[in-house]
C-alpha cells in the first residue's frame, strides 16, 4: 500500500495540476497521510525549475495549515489524537512530555522536538496532534512549524533547483541521515545560543 501510495504521488508531481495536488498531500501528510510533500517536491522542481519558490511556498504554507489540522484533532478529539499516538507508539513518551511541559526544561524540550519533527523524517503529524493533547502554546506551535517546515522546503527545493537528478539520487541514498544531523546541530547551536544569553542576562 505505502509503495503505491508513493508512486501515485510520483505520478501526480507530473499532472498538469501539480501544484494543487502538491498543496493537498503537503495538508493531509501533516495530520495523517503517510507520504512526505518532498516525494512531489524535487521532481516538481527538477521539471519546472523557475517555478521552484513558488513549489516552495505552496508545500510551506499547506505542510504548516495541515499542522494546525493536526493540532486541533489532538486539542479537540482526544480518542482520535491517542488512537494515532498509540499506532506510533508514542503515547507513554507523551504522558511523560505532559508532565515535564510545566517547567521550562519540559517546555524547551518539546520545542526542540517539534522542531526536529519538521524538519527531519520523524513523523510531524504525530507531533503536530501530540501538540493539541498536551495544549501546547498554538501560536509557539505555528512559528515553529513555519520556520522547520519552511527551512526544510527551501533546502529541499532549492538543492532540487540547483543539482537536479544528482540531488534526487542524494535524496534517495542520504537523505535521511543528512537531515537529520542538519536538524539535531541546528537544535544544539540554538541551544549553545540560549545558554549565552541566560548567562548573560
Amino acid at each position: 500500500m505505502f509503495n503505491k501510495l508513493y508512486r501515485k504521488c510520483l505520478d501526480l508531481a507530473s499532472h498538469k495540476s501539480s501544484k494543487y495536488y502538491l498543496a493537498l498531500v503537503s495538508f493531509i501528510e501533516s495530520s495523517f497521510f503517510p507520504i512526505p510533500p518532498d516525494v512531489m517536491v524535487i521532481p516538481m522542481v527538477i521539471s519546472k525549475k523557475n517555478d521552484f519558490i513558488k513549489i516552495f511556498f505552496i508545500s510551506t504554507i499547506f505542510s504548516v495549515m495541515g499542522g494546525i489540522l493536526g493540532y486541533f484533532i489532538g486539542a479537540f478529539f482526544f480518542d482520535i489524537g491517542m488512537q494515532i499516538m498509540n499506532f506510533y507508539g508514542y503515547e507513554a513518551k507523551l504522558i511523560e512530555f505532559k508532565n515535564n511541559l510545566l517547567n521550562r526544561e519540559g517546555f524547551y524540550a518539546w520545542l526542540s522536538i517539534l522542531f526536529l519533527a519538521g524538519f527531519t523524517p520523524l513523523p510531524y503529524k504525530v507531533f503536530t496532534i501530540a501538540s493539541g493533547l498536551i495544549n501546547f502554546n498554538i501560536f509557539i506551535f505555528i512559528l515553529i512549524s513555519f520556520i522547520s517546515r519552511g527551512l526544510r522546503f527551501f533546502i529541499v527545493s532549492y538543492l532540487s533547483y540547483k543539482f537536479g537528478d544528482l540531488f534526487t539520487e542524494f535524496m534517495n541514498k542520504h537523505g535521511s541521515k543528512w537531515f537529520t544531523i542538519i536538524g539535531i546541530l541546528i537544535v544544539i547551536f540554538g541551544f549553545i545560543i540560549y545558554l549565552i544569553l541566560k548567562y548573560y542576562a
